[in-house]
């Protein structure tokens, strides 16, 4: 399956900020269930705040066991 554009531009924009030093990782509620997760955050200014863009969040536990790769 091919990966949509969307998801490559957003991985490109977390690159960037890998390159500049602009991630952060921020313990955040999930809306839906109420559980903390550990969000990878891009970390941009606005002005004279910081304004952060969520990318996704951490596995929790063993990610070996709640993924599966493509072959």
């Amino acid at each position: 399956m091919a990966i949509p554009d969307h998801a490559r531009a957003n991985f490109e924009t977390l690159l960037k900020a890998a390159r500049a030093g602009d991630l952060a990782l921020m313990e955040c509620t999930e809306t839906q269930s109420g559980e903390t997760r550990y969000v990878l955050c891009a970390v941009g200014r606005d002005n004279q705040d910081y304004v952060m863009t969520p990318f996704g969040h951490l596995a929790p536990g063993n990610p070996y066991e709640a993924y599966i790769l493509p072959a």
